[in-house]
């Protein structure tokens, strides 16, 4: 049972259906590059307890050609946390005191993942996982 979902975008009507089938939980998303004329943004910081976080689905800074752009990006931006997709490839890392965590795709047929923000009193953690 998450606090919120975030979703990284791809698919918008996705994240519309997430929120019609769990409307009690908080849903924060961002716009990909399949998801043509959109209202929501490309980029989004969200503040999580104590902890801020950078959403952004990565294709803006390249991220299939490496991370660095978005790296930079969080880095600048004070961030504890950068998330993105776009390479549809489960990540996580934490580079100095920069969490950087991208949840793969939880819509694969071969081998689904998702994400995780673990945000406790004594501290936070990043992981992926497998459905």
């Amino acid at each position: 049972k998450p606090d919120q979902i975030l979703h990284l975008g791809d698919v918008a009507r996705d994240a519309q259906a997430l929120r019609a089938q769990f409307p009690q939980i908080p849903l924060a998303c961002v716009c990909g590059n399949c998801d043509g004329r959109s209202d929501m943004p490309a980029e989004r910081i969200l503040t999580l307890g104590e902890k801020r976080v950078l959403m952004c689905h990565g294709h803006t800074y390249g991220v299939k050609c490496g991370i660095g752009g978005a790296v930079a990006a969080a880095r600048a931006a004070g961030v504890d946390v950068l998330l993105f997709g776009h390479t549809h490839e489960a990540f996580c890392d934490l580079m100095g005191e920069l969490w950087v965590l991208n949840p793969g795709s939880i819509g694969s047929l071969y081998a689904p993942t998702y994400g995780e923000i673990r945000i406790t009193e004594s501290g936070m953690s990043c992981s992926t996982g497998r459905l």
